[in-house]
């Protein structure tokens, strides 16, 4: 932060401008800033609370020749308090100012063990204002390379002849290596240097002969933690603390500062390293996510990413978007922990590490008599409104209540009402004390949450031992040590945490913000987040104006502390022999591979990669053109061609050599062809490569034409030798032979379809003359195949994947334009294929196409028929589907190739009877289907009617059920898996999968229904049970009724009870439903629930209230609300016994229950009962609620996301 400092008594508002208006930079910005925008600034600094506000009206006037009383002046206490280390004050006398050169230097002197100097413009740097700054003063400009230098400094300018006019400017800055030198470059204006006269004076800045002194008041202050005004500039944090910190994914900054937290209560890592994921090594799985997290932040040297964990915690992508309560996020992942670590050895070390027990106690003051409950904490809420500090708080939270007067306590029928004592005490503190301050609590007069902005004071130390019983074990002190302080700093809408935290028991907290890692002073960590109005370091409080103090921004709201006679325990050393093996020999394979890939990435530019067609990968492929090029070649992509990553020097000749290698071929036996792009989008071979000696990079850049990133070629192996070994080619019409004119031969590639295999497959390549015609190719094709020479042949030519035709015998082959690199197609003819196919429609065959399942593990062992892997998979039918799925004609054949799609099947988790009846499978259709015909295909593998089978799209974030499809005669299994328009509904959606759910009715019948979903409760409002049932679109809730008895084969009414059916929104009830209510008028946005009314609310006149659960605050509800009867003149204690029947909430769970009245007058302040209560008096208003304030131990849902961790 700079300080602008405006010049004290006779300066007027123009001067004051300037002042602010001055430019501090390095001379090297010649950026003109309007002072207006430089104002406004200023002001923003002010408002975070950063500069030093120094009122002019009660600053002493000083002479510039009092160095001693300017020295004050111009360098005031700096908010950071850093150790001063040195100080200096130089003058430098100017003789004349105009004899002075564009840019000057003032003589070097030393401040704090290195040489300085003023920098000086006087006629400004590229402005109409004097420019002035200080640098180091190195010799050449090279300081040592470690050099830092942390200083404050102030420069002055005044008249030595009126050392009452003079101006000056304050800032400090981090002088290193590579930021030399720092100052003003507008410090003030030229025409006050000797046209117009300093104020009301009649002198000038400049004395009569253009004298000047220019006094730099320097100060070297310690930069304790090696960051002190540092720009962050390649900063290593590895490197300069030894810690990393963790990558924010968009919103999880409070999720960082927890898991650093966790991360360095190092008996709370060891545990974790503890739990066995040997067998269970999947990143869904949240103690494996969370020790490969931890192993990370030991061995890595740069920030680490939480994605891993943040996907095994179930969360999508919107939730990283939303800051959530830490409180809550931790209690989840210490559940979630200590359930895994049941049954290992570290089945007890988070209880004993962060698990306390506390007492609530009713003990009479008169009798022997009290009422106590023992519970378990892992946390403790303290009420930072209303008290100054820790200490407050704890008294507050074990402040004692008596129970007098009109508010005594029943003590049973021995005792009845007797005064007492109601309040809590610790029995026991936990190893690991984790303190959350309420810094977030409801505004009664907003109606709204707020962010409690009140100073509040914690130590580094305290003695808990005040607040613990008096019988407790204190044989040993408690008194805890801070460790760790986490900070949020922002308001309740937006804000920032980050954490400061001291990973060992005699060192240094460090600051844990997101990917940084900085050394922190105890002042930062204690003063600077306690939150309240902003001290200056004089101790007084800045002020935003004159009356309005500045409020910090940033304050503590999490701390961490750890009892001092365990520290031992707790932050004992975290070793490599510590960390599971498995863990560590799968994170170091994956580091390996990352440093590859990093060395590749570095090196890629002295590489260029190659694909080469080769005789057996075309051989393999079964799809259109010679091959797919994005695939990539292994044992299950035979087709794909091979690749390769040479350097750019190497000759096409190595490349030669490593192919033959690859297909046992002599490479005096290969020639190169390069592969271009035709205009029509097919890649084909265009002339062969005669310099083999050429290296790849001239190769590939003589290709320009073929816009791939890789080098693309066919391997031409010679099908004869000379004496020599060398290969005989035939001439092609780019080369000559000899003196003779050029040769009309042609390369050509052939496919053969093969009908009875339904496949598609490589037949290599031959040569021709283009005089020849179409029906020569034929004895060539047999000969090569090995058929009978009287074989019938019918072909085509393949001139792009959608464009098949058939070829005329008679036709030459120059007429009929073919050329090197074109593609011929052949198959076998007999009289079907001669005469039925051609008269059958294409499309109406490909509408047929599919693949039956049963055949795919038969399928895949064949290498011409596999389907699921390779580019040859794609062009083949199984044996079994040579009914109406047989194909004929290789028209129809590449026509099913364009069309053809893989589609992977799902049962619907939640909608089908019996989902572990069906498996997932894959089918192969036609992007032509219609939703009947998909549906007949799928009905055909499941055996199920194709009538009663509904779909749904797949969500492409999370894989979960989407939408279903709407059945319609313009659907096709193309517009279902990628509609033709893109909207935020559907563009997230997969294109290769879809759910499948087994109606028990069909869908026409469906159309006249409404869908529905309905809990039903069976005991109370425990157990609940789902029910999708469907009820006529113009029916009643009698008819709900009566299809939930049916679906969820319950007793009829006559026989168990009447039903009662209601919505509930937000866990409220929000309406009974009459029987005659219509089921249209039940929204989406509701949950609809339904139960056996208890007979007591059967009685007659039985008058009830609306009861609901929630967690702390009535905002914070959850689970199913219900009604109640209500029995006048009850007592509590009774009417808690009907409620556990009602509920079906019993033993510990419903003993720890606090009850109260919910008044919609005062929402936000419930009114607790006790068992003296009688809940009909406490009742004022029709709409006064039950509220049971308890836990909710299902799932935590903060601003609709659901922190359940997996």
């Amino acid at each position: 932060m700079v300080y602008t400092l405006v010049i004290p008594g006779d300066s007027d508002s123009s001067d004051d401008e300037q002042s602010y208006g001055a430019d501090i930079l390095s001379p090297g910005n010649d950026m003109i800033v309007d002072s207006e925008d430089l104002l406004n600034d200023a002001e923003a600094e002010k408002d975070d609370g950063d500069v030093a506000i120094i009122n002019s009206e009660d600053e002493p006037v000083f002479r510039a020749d009092d160095y001693e009383g300017m020295y004050e002046l111009v360098l005031p206490p700096l908010p950071e308090q850093p150790p001063i280390l040195g100080t200096k004050v130089h003058n430098w006398s100017i003789e004349n100012w105009r004899d002075h050169p564009r840019r000057d230097h003032g003589p070097i002197f030393q401040a704090g063990g290195h040489p300085w100097r003023v920098l000086f413009f006087p006629n400004g740097n590229n402005v109409d204002f004097v420019s002035l700054y200080l640098e180091h003063a190195y010799q050449d400009g090279n300081p040592p390379d470690d050099f830092a230098c942390c200083v404050q400094f102030g420069l002055v300018i005044w008249n030595p002849e009126s050392p009452d006019i003079y101006q000056y400017h304050t800032a400090h800055h981090r002088f290193t290596k590579e930021e030399g030198d720092w100052g003003f470059t507008r410090f003030v204006e030229l025409r006050k240097l000797y046209t117009s006269p300093w104020n009301d004076s009649g002198r000038y800045l400049l004395g009569d002969n253009y004298t000047a002194n220019i006094t730099a008041y320097v100060r070297i202050v310690k930069d304790e933690t090696g960051v002190l005004w540092h720009n962050f500039n390649n900063y290593d944090s590895k490197k300069e603390t030894g810690y990393v910190g963790l990558k924010n994914q968009g919103a999880t900054c409070y999720l960082n500062s927890l898991i650093q937290s966790l991360y360095f209560t190092n008996a709370f890592r060891k545990a974790i390293y503890q739990i066995p994921t040997e067998d269970e090594e999947t990143l869904q799985n949240s103690a494996y996510t969370l020790q490969r997290l931890f192993y990370q932040l030991q061995t890595s040297n740069t920030a680490v990413g939480t994605n891993e964990l943040t996907k095994s915690f179930g969360w999508e992508t919107r939730h990283i978007f939303e800051q959530q309560d830490v409180q809550e996020l931790s209690r989840k992942l210490m559940e979630r922990m200590e359930e895994k670590m049941k049954g290992t050895q570290a089945e007890n070390v988070l209880s004993k590490l962060f698990c306390g027990k506390v007492r609530t106690y009713i003990s009479c003051i008169n009798v022997e008599y009290e009422s106590r409950r023992v519970e378990d904490f892992w946390d403790i809420q303290l009420n930072v409104s209303g008290n100054k500090n820790l200490e407050e708080s704890f008294k507050d939270y074990v402040q004692v209540e008596v129970m007098n007067g009109e508010n005594q306590y029943y003590a049973g029928e021995q005792f009845k009402l007797q005064d007492a004592n109601k309040g809590v005490i610790f029995e026991t503190f936990p190893e690991v004390l984790h303190l959350q301050l309420k810094r977030f609590q409801y505004d009664v007069d907003r109606d709204a949450m707020m962010k409690i902005n009140d100073r509040y004071e914690f130590p580094e130390t305290f003695d808990a031992a005040p607040y613990l019983s008096d019988d407790a074990d204190k044989s040993e002190p408690w008194v805890y040590q801070l460790h760790g302080v986490l900070v949020h700093s922002g308001d309740l809408n937006a804000g920032h945490y980050y954490a400061f935290i001291k990973p060992s028991k005699d060192g240094w907290f460090y600051k844990y913000d997101d990917d940084k890692v900085t050394k922190a002073t105890m002042r930062e960590v204690l003063e600077e987040n306690f939150g309240g109005e902003y001290l200056l370091p004089n101790g007084t409080v800045a002020m935003r104006g004159k009356t309005k103090p500045i409020i910090r921004q940033m304050s503590a709201y999490m701390l961490v502390y750890i009892r001092q006679s365990r520290l031992d325990d707790v932050l004992l050393p975290v070793t490599k022999e510590d960390t599971p093996p498995h863990l560590q020999k799968k994170l170091d394979e994956e580091a390996a591979l990352r440093e590859m890939r990093r060395k590749e990435r570095e090196e890629q530019h002295l590489y260029l990669g190659c694909k080469v067609i080769t005789e057996d990968t075309y051989r393999a492929h079964g799809a259109t053109d010679l091959t797919s090029f994005e695939r990539v070649h292994s044992e299950d992509e035979p087709a794909a061609p091979r690749p390769y990553r040479l350097l750019r020097k190497s000759t096409v000749k190595e490349l030669m050599e490593k192919v033959g290698a690859d297909t046992n071929v002599d490479p005096k036996k290969i020639r190169f062809w390069a592969m271009v792009n035709r205009q029509n989008k097919t890649i084909r071979p265009d002339a062969p490569i005669t310099d083999i000696n050429a290296t790849v990079e001239d190769t590939y850049q003589r290709l320009g034409g073929s816009k791939a990133a890789e080098l693309r070629l066919w391997a031409e192996v010679a099908e004869s030798v000379n004496s020599d070994g060398n290969a005989i080619w035939p001439a092609t019409p780019t080369q000559t032979t000899g003196n003779g004119p050029k040769t009309d031969l042609i390369v050509l590639f052939l496919k053969w379809f093969d009908v009875e295999g339904q496949s598609l497959s490589g037949a290599g390549h031959i040569y021709i003359s283009r005089e020849k015609k179409v029906e020569d190719l034929v004895p060539i094709i047999l000969k090569k195949m090995g058929w009978p020479e009287k074989t019938q042949l019918r072909l085509f030519e393949e001139i792009k994947p959608n464009m098949i035709e058939p070829m005329k015998a008679k036709q030459s082959l120059k007429a009929a334009e073919l050329q090197d690199g074109d593609i011929v197609c052949f198959q076998k003819a007999d009289a079907k294929s001669s005469s039925e196919s051609d008269r059958e429609s294409v499309t109406s065959l490909t509408n047929q196409l599919t693949l039956a399942d049963s055949d795919r593990s038969a399928s895949s062992k064949s290498s011409v028929t596999s389907l699921p892997k390779s580019n040859q998979s794609a062009s083949s039918l199984p044996k079994s589907n040579l009914g109406l799925d047989r194909i004929d004609n290789a028209q129809q054949f590449y026509d099913f190739l364009v069309h053809r799609r893989e589609v992977r099947f799902h049962p619907h988790q939640t909608r089908n009877a019996n989902p572990e009846q069906y498996q997932p499978f894959e089918l192969i259709l036609s992007n032509k289907h219609s939703y009947d015909q998909i549906a007949a295909k799928v009905g055909e593998h499941l055996k199920v009617d194709p009538t009663h089978l509904r779909f749904w799209t797949v969500n492409a974030a999370n894989g979960n059920p989407k939408a279903s499809v709407k059945r319609g005669q313009s659907q096709s299994l193309q517009t279902i898996l990628n509609p033709p328009y893109s909207t935020f509904g559907n563009n997230n959606q997969r294109p290769d999968a879809l759910y499948f759910e087994v109606l028990d009715i069909s869908l026409t019948e469906l159309d006249t229904k409404k869908a529905l979903r309905v809990i039903w409760l069976s005991d109370g409002v425990t157990k609940e049970e789902t029910f999708d049932i469907l009820v006529p679109k113009n029916g009643t809730v009698e008819d709900l009724i009566a299809a939930l008895i049916k679906k969820a084969q319950l007793d009829d009414e006559e026989k168990a009870g009447p039903i009662r059916v209601y919505e509930t929104h937000s866990s409220k009830i929000h309406k009974i439903l009459t029987r005659e209510s219509q089921v249209m008028g039940i929204t989406e946005y509701v949950q609809v629930i339904a139960e056996r009314i208890p007979e007591e609310d059967l009685e007659p006149g039985s008058e009830l209230i609306q009861a609901f659960h929630f967690q702390g605050e009535p905002s914070k509800s959850h689970g199913i609300p219900f009604r109640f009867k209500i029995i006048p003149g009850e007592i509590f204690s009774d009417t808690k016994k009907r409620l556990e029947k009602r509920t079906g909430m019993k033993g510990k769970n419903f003993e720890k229950i606090k009850f109260a009245v919910v008044k919609r007058s005062s929402y936000s302040k419930p009114t607790y009962l006790t068992d003296e209560s009688i809940l009909d008096e406490m009742l004022t208003a029709e709409d006064d609620m039950l509220g049971l304030d308890h836990v909710d131990r299902s799932r935590v849902i903060r601003n609709g996301i659901d922190l359940q961790i997996k």
